[in-house]
């Protein structure tokens, strides 16, 4: 029966996670052992030497020699790179994804010069087509799933192939594309249940063996949300929004055929992104990604671990998460995500985030932790609240959790995303593991001269960029400066500002920071129309999309320029 086997693959994934690697056990509650995983781990205790599991091998991440380690985290090398979210890839299905145009890109940034891609959340959208509000921590976006490489594998037709009229190219209008990937998806699963070969369907069953510890949760929440035409899960009929296991073993059982759809979407997610990833570090290009600090109320593993959230018994949150009012809102920002239990967290040794980040690593190279400052003190709102000026600032689990993630997974290329609200316990927990923070050239230039955004003020250990996702585009925001501080700009960079992009551009790769990232948008001199997203405003971001008619040879040349000229090529210090 398919709760049968998916029982089975959670046991066998929980025991996994239960055994203890190098450093520290990860307290997860397992289910028992069936007699065939009590089989299979009596042949693995008594396998000859050479074919035992190598924890070493499995639990500590591959780190390219060239980076210095500390218990915690690792000096990055001098290196620059571009910040460009897939969906913003050009494509023919109206949104970027893993097809050809992501292998383009990463030529081009190694023609460029560029060491580096950084991403955002490969996790699926939530409300506002935002990649932080995602409908699940492990799972990817299928909208990111290349439908060219379905075809190759005969699992669509050519016909398939064409896309909706009239999508716009330089936009991803999520109410079109949407259904029309989804659909495609759901044509590639049922093929390839009729004629999948053995190889392939043994592939997959060893995808969902791997990942049951995640995947079974995924599939079957995602299958209930369908089914019940999307409401919040807890809004679902008690017995499932309580997860009783007689209303789970029959959900497995009516749903098993969308079950195996969501399934059979990771198996391809992550064959696909894991072989960009393999062609970008072969070119030499290693990936940054991102992990946002909360996760959506609408996601399997707030379903499914409800205990390490604070809710309430009928699964309402208490309180969510959200910042004070600041630069960006005068109401603060009113996120919704419910906040951890962290005491919960605590009681069973952070083994949640331990396994989130350890399979985030499985994904990119240097890991982003957005929203640092969270966990030295969070700002909680009452869930009644509608905005976030009635909150309060609330302890986070600070070096606890980092001392866990450290026992368990060693040292990590982490970078520390410390902007906002940044108070001296934030910059201590970051020191505490050595993980560098981030700069901001677009904040330096409206104060004194101690602006730690300044490059005069900047640390080895921390990320430069002109700006991120989060700001205007480098010409939308001199556009938008008032005339003092463009002055200040001119007198601290000996520039006249006809070229801000590349003047930005080049500031960040003279500074000392080991790492340098330009967003696409600032290397292609746009201005304000391509901005990614605006915070607190929660609908119509996330949509930019470059086109390669865009791009000129002479971009790539710029950057390997500055490339060679900063020392971010690679080349040692003599």
């Amino acid at each position: 029966m398919p709760h049968r086997q998916a029982r089975r693959r959670r046991a066998a994934a929980a025991a996994a996670l239960q055994r203890r690697c190098r450093c520290a056990p990860l307290h997860v509650a397992a289910r028992p052992l069936d007699a065939g995983a009590r089989q299979r781990r009596a042949r693995r205790q008594h396998a000859p030497a050479h074919r035992r599991h190598d924890h070493r091998r499995r639990c500590a991440q591959p780190r390219p020699a060239r980076f210095h380690s500390t218990l915690t985290s690792m000096r990055l090398p001098r290196a620059s790179g571009v910040l460009l979210h897939p969906t913003s890839l050009p494509g023919p299905h109206g949104s970027g994804d893993f097809g050809p145009s992501a292998y383009h890109f990463v030529d081009w940034l190694a023609a460029a010069g560029q060491k580096l891609w950084q991403i955002l959340p490969l996790g699926g959208i939530g409300p506002g087509n935002s990649p932080y509000m995602s409908s699940s921590a492990f799972a990817g976006n299928v909208l990111l799933i290349d439908l060219g490489d379905l075809a190759r594998h005969g699992w669509l037709d050519a016909a398939d192939l064409e896309p909706p009229p009239d999508l716009p190219a330089a936009r991803v209008d999520y109410e079109r594309v949407i259904p029309f990937r989804m659909e495609r998806l759901a044509r590639a699963a049922a093929r390839f249940a009729e004629r999948a070969t053995d190889a392939e369907r043994a592939a997959l069953g060893a995808f969902r063996d791997a990942n049951a510890v995640w995947l079974d949760d995924y599939a079957l929440f995602m299958a209930l949300g369908e089914a019940h035409d999307w409401a919040v899960w807890n809004d679902w009929p008690a017995p499932l929004a309580r997860r009783e296991p007689k209303a789970l073993a029959e959900a497995r059982t009516l749903h098993a055929q969308r079950i195996a759809f969501w399934a059979f979407c990771q198996w391809r997610f992550y064959a696909q992104w894991h072989a960009l990833k393999a062609y970008a570090n072969r070119h030499d290009v290693r990936i940054i990604g991102d992990t946002p600090i909360f996760i959506a109320l609408q996601s399997a593993e707030v379903w499914a671990r409800q205990e390490l959230f604070e809710l309430d018994p009928a699964g309402q949150p208490l309180v969510v998460a959200g910042v004070p009012p600041d630069a960006f809102s005068t109401t603060g920002q009113h996120w919704g995500n419910p906040l951890y239990r962290w005491s919960a967290h605590a009681e069973e040794g952070y083994a949640w985030w331990v396994e989130r980040i350890r399979r985030t690593f499985e994904l990119v190279d240097i890991v982003r932790i957005d929203h640092f400052r969270g966990f030295a003190a969070y700002w909680e709102i009452p869930a009644h609240e509608r905005t976030a000026i009635n909150g309060r600032w609330v302890p986070g689990p600070g070096a606890a959790l980092f001392t866990a993630i450290a026992h368990a997974l060693g040292a990590m290329p982490i970078i520390a995303e410390d902007l906002g609200i940044i108070t001296p316990d934030v910059v201590a927990l970051r020191k505490q593991f050595a993980f560098p923070g981030m700069r901001i050239l677009q904040f330096a230039f409206d104060g004194p001269n101690n602006n730690l955004y300044l490059p005069h003020n900047h640390e080895h250990d921390s990320a430069i960029y002109p700006g991120t996702h989060d700001n205007d585009t480098v010409v939308g925001w001199w556009r938008a400066a008032s005339p003092d501080e463009q002055q200040r700009v001119r007198d601290y960079l000996r520039i006249d500002g006809s070229e801000i992009h590349w003047d930005l551009i080049r500031a960040a790769c003279a500074s000392v920071a080991d790492v340098a990232v330009h967003a696409m948008q600032d290397v292609l001199g746009l201005d304000a129309s391509a901005r990614m997203n605006f915070p607190g405003q929660g609908e119509g971001w996330w949509a930019w999309r470059f086109d390669w008619s865009q791009v000129e040879a002479w971009h790539a040349e710029r950057l390997a320029r500055l490339a060679v000229m900063y020392r971010r090529d690679g080349t040692p210090i003599v």
